[in-house]
């Protein structure tokens, strides 16, 4: 989704009321990284250390870095308060907020040295400040220049409307670096993990009708970088397709209504009694550096 309107010890654990904090931030003194609790503890910002310079981009409840679900068939539901820009939609819990601005609800939230905890009630997309039946857990892990981020989405819905076993792409997750990252790089060929040419695909713009599609990203990452080659990458070792672009024009900030967008994507049913996790990474440095970062984690997963 996007609006186009554009172990150490313990430091933390509470119910969220208006007058506590509204973010937790790690700094491990490669990364700093924040959690948002205004908005569902999603990602707001990552930097190197001791840079005040984010990667993602902000702008609206559409950005950050955040879990983003599917499920059933789209339905028009505009006599209840649905978005006319987003109907007819299928049941699509966020974790930052709505389409109308309104945020979702911490929970609880817990600090512990270079680990970040979060959970919350998403909200319906589409819809004006409707809170999903479900929660969202998320747990963050800062090791050098890599963030592993645990996510688990628990469903107990009632609803009738949406129907069920339908199998929905899944954005695992939903990133939107800054659009000064401009160039998409990843390797999509027939012999991963082999050190094989890198792919340097073009940029498609969402004005174009919605973002570029890539089937075979054989490495499991897609990675945005400036004019050095040093940015931003994802990898989700269970997903070979990604969607990526951008929307409006190369060399926005955090706060600009420009972004560049990745999502690991695979098909999966949630329904309405799902319990849904996985498992992604957030590499910051070059090209190089992040798919080095990536084989690395790759073997990790092949001894599981």
């Amino acid at each position: 989704m996007i609006s186009l309107n554009s172990c150490s010890k313990l430091s933390a654990q509470n119910s969220i009321t208006s007058a506590q904090k509204s973010e937790i931030t790690s700094d491990n003194g490669v990364l700093k990284v924040k959690l948002d609790l205004s908005r569902g503890g999603a990602i707001s910002y990552i930097s190197l250390s001791g840079s005040n310079r984010s990667l993602i981009n902000i702008h609206d409840e559409g950005r950050y870095i955040q879990q983003s679900y599917y499920a059933g068939k789209t339905l028009d539901r505009k006599a209840e308060g649905q978005n006319p820009a987003w109907s007819p939609w299928s049941w699509n819990p966020i974790q930052v907020g709505d389409s109308y601005e309104n945020r979702a609800k911490i929970l609880n939230y817990e600090q512990r040295g270079d680990t970040l905890y979060t959970k919350c009630i998403p909200l319906l997309w589409d819809m004006n400040n409707m809170p999903a039946e479900a929660e969202m857990e998320q747990r963050n892990i800062l090791d050098g220049n890599v963030i592993k981020v645990h996510c688990k989405l628990t469903c107990h819905r009632t609803d009738n409307i949406y129907a069920e076993n339908i199998d929905d792409d899944q954005e695992l997750p939903a990133v939107y670096p800054i659009s000064a990252l401009k160039n998409l790089y990843s390797y999509m060929g027939n012999s991963p993990f082999t050190n094989d040419t890198i792919n340097n695909p073009d940029v498609v713009n969402l004005s174009s009708g919605f973002w570029g599609r890539y089937s075979n990203v054989s490495e499991h990452w897609m990675a945005f970088v400036d004019s050095t080659k040093w940015g931003l990458g994802v990898y989700n070792p269970n997903c070979i397709s990604f969607l990526a672009g951008m929307a409006g024009s190369a060399g926005a900030e955090s706060q600009d209504g420009s972004t560049s967008y990745i999502a690991p994507v695979k098909k999966e049913i949630i329904n309405k009694d799902s319990v849904f996790e996985f498992d992604y990474y957030i590499i910051i440095g070059t090209v190089e550096q992040i798919r080095a970062k990536v084989y690395q984690l790759n073997k990790i997963y092949q001894l599981k």
